[in-house]
């Protein structure tokens, strides 16, 4: 698992971690099963606090990706094999939505709106 950060990004480095492990969850380089670096070495690897990966962990574990156990770590779940599957399905919403001349805010809030409804 390679993570990488660009500490000078507005986003929050956090976000950035998680965004990086997601992104090797849709490659496939993390498949469910496969246990995340421990959040004290990646911090050091990375030179951040470790509240900044554990929080990037978390942030993980409520999307449903990791489950994180004590004496365990954090591993991935089978949600982690879907991404790739889902990720083209939103590729391809995305380029409909752009050919009917949608904005990305417009269809972010629609897809927002959507998990709503579906979750009452």
């Amino acid at each position: 698992m390679l993570v990488r950060i660009d500490p000078g990004s507005d986003v929050p480095i956090f976000d950035q971690v998680a965004g990086s492990i997601r992104a090797d969850m849709v490659a496939g380089h993390i498949r469910p099963g496969d246990k995340l670096a421990p959040a004290r070495e990646l911090a050091a690897s990375l030179q951040v606090n470790l509240h900044t990966v554990l929080r990037a962990y978390q942030l993980l574990r409520e999307e449903g990706l990791v489950d994180m156990r004590r004496g365990r770590g954090a591993v991935a779940t089978p949600a982690a094999a879907t991404l790739g599957e889902l990720r083209s399905e939103i590729v391809e919403l995305s380029r409909k939505a752009r050919a009917l001349g949608m904005p990305p805010d417009a269809l972010a809030a629609l897809v927002r709106d959507s998990l709503r409804l579906d979750a009452d």
